[in-house]
């Protein structure tokens, strides 16, 4: 009898959602211990997986009790947790995925990562092809709308890169596009509400990590009356898991909404 030998972690705690939205996708949650209690998608590993992390703290004794031979996480500010598991001797891998590219790029070496990179390519190819096509018909717009981002209000923050990229693939122009390039929060504070203003975007869109956002509070804003979005009304919510995780479910329900939400107002001011 031949022994068939499963390659890769057997038994992997995803610090953040993208990680465990796609190790689903794929077809390996079995391999998937531990998850972030952060995590909406899918809505089944919520109730199928043990939650061991916040975003920046984690139950460090928890993880390591469930014996994971990889923990994956994301961006510098899991830095600490990464060095107290790495210094319990358990291999940690942390992406830095601030770019649309560096999105595809994360996710192919999680397919490879768990033998999955021939179907892990197959799916990215996909993915690319879908962000093309809306690129494509965002092209055949006659105007395109000037959209603010919003992803905190107090203090104003900026679209991270993703989201301003997604955004021109949507068929859109971040008003803040030199702030996209910033890969920190810190560094995309708009320090005066007057400078949003002076942008004049056609549309408003708030995504506030983890918190529900209020499209009459930003309307109400003083001195904001007007701003074209707010004149025509053009203030919209994208779900923070559905925009804000450098993952799947940007690069397809995230520029999805993006997409309708400009079409919409292109077809009215176009």
């Amino acid at each position: 009898m031949i022994r068939h030998h499963t390659f890769g972690p057997q038994r992997i705690v995803c610090l953040t959602e993208e990680t465990t939205e796609w190790l689903y996708l794929l077809g390996q949650e079995a391999r998937i211990v531990g998850i972030s209690g952060y995590t909406v998608r899918p809505r089944r590993a919520r109730q199928e997986k043990p939650k061991v992390s916040a975003f920046l703290s984690a139950k460090i004794d928890k993880i390591l009790a469930l014996q994971p031979d990889c923990v994956l996480g994301f961006s510098d500010l899991q830095a600490d947790i990464a060095s107290s598991l790495i210094q319990a001797g358990v291999q940690v891998t942390i992406f830095n995925q601030r770019s649309v590219d560096e999105i595809f790029s994360m996710l192919y070496q999680v397919a490879a990562m768990v033998g999955q990179a021939d179907q892990g390519l197959q799916r990215l190819q996909a993915l690319r092809a879908e962000l093309d096509a809306m690129a494509q018909r965002a092209a055949g717009f006659k105007r395109r709308p000037r959209v603010f981002f919003e992803e905190w209000d107090e203090p104003h923050i900026s679209a991270i890169r993703w989201v301003s990229e997604l955004m021109g693939i949507a068929g859109g122009d971040d008003v803040f596009p030199e702030l996209a390039l910033q890969s920190l929060g810190k560094d995309r504070i708009i320090a005066q509400g007057q400078s949003i203003v002076d942008r004049a975007p056609d549309i408003i869109i708030g995504s506030w990590c983890g918190k529900k956002f209020r499209p009459d509070k930003v309307a109400a804003r003083p001195g904001w009356q007007d701003v074209p979005a707010v004149r025509h009304g053009q203030i919209f919510e994208i779900k923070s898991a559905d925009i804000l995780q450098p993952g799947p479910a940007a690069l397809t329900d995230g520029v999805a909404q993006l997409h309708r939400i400009f079409a919409e107002w292109e077809s009215v001011h176009g």
